[in-house]
Parts: structure tokens; C-alpha cells; sequence
């Protein structure tokens, strides 16, 4: 049977939410709620039941799940207040701002037996399934590097994410999406260093870009950059493994792979580079590596709803944690405790 989800904020991703629900195998969608009236008259004019009200819709016998998707500062006291009338509740990511609020949702989730979780959407993007891929069949050796980039050319949208007192900039809106998909891809290594560098270039009250360095207890080390001001994109992944490297250079673009088969070359002939030769930068003889291309690993983001049915149901553990959302979290933390000091947090994340 279906769930009845109700959704808290009828703005850009809560229209997402929507549509998905009413589309949905496992959800029926029974409602949203917006602060703003016209945002409550646009889900009528769609067909849509919107409440009068918040406490209209906590006092909704029929509403099961609430899924929160409005600005940052309100994610805690809206899902505390749903747990509180017996709802399982989704927080749109950042799942809050702190940790302290964290686990104020999540002391709210045990108290009331309920299921509390974040949608940490991009765990379902098929460019960081490919890298958890290659991570899995070692297709690469050890992987030693992996370089995360999501790159724009328009500054911050000129909403709410663009101001500090609504949790707003890059590292909260995008930042928190690539260093859950590190943690998601190589889940058992801790981090144990963290070091963060924000940029102002078009907004001066929040970071419009971020530079994150996260190295983990294995030695990987793994980069993540946010940038709102290129104009030119680097590749979406670059990995590096002690035996290949791979890249995908853009959303929806096949992973390609350049693996060694044959360390050594018998002979090296240099090459001319500007003004000089060059053995140790040559191409390699074709005999030595082995290239190829593959398309990404298929998926379906609504994997995240079906999971949190049976995660009610009790058929299934839900699939992001709230171990999980405190390692994202203090991850976070660290980045801006780095940004401010302009040095390494030592951490055991």
C-alpha cells in the first residue's frame, strides 16, 4: 500500500518532491504546505490539496511522511515539530546546520519511533556510482586521488541560498551533495584531515565557491570544488589508482579508463616539450596500457523513496543514516572552522 506524504514547501525542490510523489509507485501525495499564499495557490492550480497551515498539516490523520523543502534555518524546528505528531520526515539537505541541531532532529526520530532521514539525492547521480564502481572491481589498483567538480557561470541563485541567515552558499547548497558522495563511495575509511578554502568572488556574506581537501585514514586523498564563477568546467570526476586513471569529463558522459598492464618500457623515446625533451613526460607505448570507455551504471533516484517505505514497514534499514548525516555534518564543520583559521583540522570523522 502506499505511503500519504505531505510536503513542507512548494518552491523549486518542493515542486520536485512533488512531482515525483505523484508519480509514485510507493507514495500518494496527499498535500503541501508553503509560507508564501501564491506558492499555495500555484499547487491548487495544479491539482495539488494545499493546507491552510503547518498544524493543519500535522493534525492531518493521513499524513504519514513529511518531507521538508524549504530554507536551511527552519529544517530542525519543522522536523522536530513532525516527528513530535508521530510523522516519519525527509529533510531536504543540509539535513540542518550544526550538529547540535542534528541531534535534536535526531534525539526527536528515537523518541518518537519514527524514521528520520535526509534526501541525499545525488548518492543516486551515475557519474559517483561509476567511481564507487571502479573503487569495487579495482579496476584502478588503489585509488589514491579523486578530483570532484561541479562548475557554474551565473553566482549564486538570487534567492534565499544567497544569504547568510538562511544557511545559504555553495558549501551548504552544493558542497554538502559531493562530500556525502565521497563518503557514500569509500564509506569505511575514516577522514582523519580536512582543509577548506571558500571563495567571495560575487557575494561577499557567503562562500559562491568552495575548495575542500578531505584525506582519509588510507592516505586517499580526495578533492571537492564548487565553483559559480567558471566560465570554463574542469571534469566532473578524475580518478587516479596506483595502476590506471579514469575521468568523466561531464554529467551523463561514459567513464573513460587509460589501464596499466606493463609498468616498465624497455625504451623511452624522449619527446620534444616547448623548449626542451622530455622522457619522464612521454606518452606511453600503446603495448603498455589498455584504453576503453563504458556509459555510466544505470539508476533511479526514486530508489530513495521505495527505500523509505520499507524502512516504515520495517522490510529494509534506511539507507541514509543518521551516523551518516553526523559524518556529513562534521565534515562541514570542519570545512568552515578551516576556511576561518586558514589551516588543517585535524579530525576522525
Amino acid at each position: 500500500m502506499k505511503k500519504n506524504i505531505a510536503i513542507v514547501g512548494y518552491g523549486g525542490m518542493g515542486g520536485w518532491h512533488a512531482d515525483h510523489a505523484r508519480n509514485s509507485d510507493v507514495l500518494n501525495l496527499v498535500g503541501v504546505y508553503d509560507i508564501k499564499p501564491e506558492r499555495n495557490e500555484l499547487a491548487r492550480s495544479r491539482g495539488i490539496h494545499a493546507y491552510d497551515s503547518f498544524e493543519e498539516l500535522l493534525a492531518d490523520p493521513n499524513v504519514e511522511i513529511v518531507t521538508i523543502a524549504t530554507p536551511n534555518e527552519v529544517h530542525c524546528p519543522i522536523a522536530v515539530a513532525a516527528l513530535d505528531a508521530g510523522k516519519h520526515v525527509v529533510s531536504e539537505k543540509p539535513v540542518t546546520l550544526s550538529s547540535a541541531l542534528l541531534d535534536k532532529m535526531i534525539d526527536a526520530a528515537n523518541r518518537n519511533n519514527r524514521i528520520f532521514t535526509v534526501h541525499q539525492n545525488r548518492r543516486w547521480d551515475n557519474e559517483i556510482l561509476a567511481v564507487k564502481e571502479l573503487k569495487e572491481k579495482d579496476e584502478l589498483g588503489e585509488i589514491f586521488n579523486v578530483e570532484s567538480r561541479v562548475h557554474g557561470s551565473r553566482g549564486i541563485p538570487g534567492d534565499w541560498r544567497a544569504k547568510k541567515e538562511h544557511g545559504g552558499g555553495m558549501l551548504l547548497d552544493w558542497g554538502v551533495h559531493l562530500i556525502d558522495q565521497a563518503l557514500f563511495a569509500f564509506p569505511d575509511d575514516p577522514v582523519v584531515a580536512v582543509y577548506a578554502r571558500f571563495d567571495n568572488i560575487t557575494n561577499k556574506e557567503v562562500d559562491d565557491g568552495c575548495r575542500v581537501v578531505m584525506k582519509f585514514e588510507s592516505g586517499l586523498n580526495y578533492y571537492v570544488e564548487v565553483g559559480t564563477s567558471n566560465f570554463i568546467s574542469l571534469p566532473r570526476f578524475y580518478i587516479q589508482g596506483i595502476n590506471g586513471t579514469a575521468l568523466i569529463e561531464d554529467w551523463g558522459k561514459p567513464i573513460k579508463i587509460v589501464s596499466c598492464n606493463q609498468w616498465a618500457e624497455s625504451d623511452v623515446t624522449p619527446i620534444k616539450a616547448a623548449s626542451g625533451i622530455t622522457k619522464t613526460m612521454a606518452p606511453r607505448d600503446e603495448k603498455t596500457i589498455t584504453t576503453y570507455e563504458r556509459p555510466l551504471p544505470p539508476s533511479d533516484v526514486h530508489d530513495f523513496y521505495r527505500n523509505l517505505c520499507k524502512a516504515i514497514d520495517g522490510v529494509e534499514p534506511q539507507l541514509i543514516t543518521h551516523d551518516q548525516m553526523r559524518r556529513v555534518m562534521k565534515i562541514m564543520e570542519a570545512c568552515f572552522e578551516s576556511d576561518r583559521t586558514g589551516e588543517v583540522v585535524r579530525t576522525n570523522i
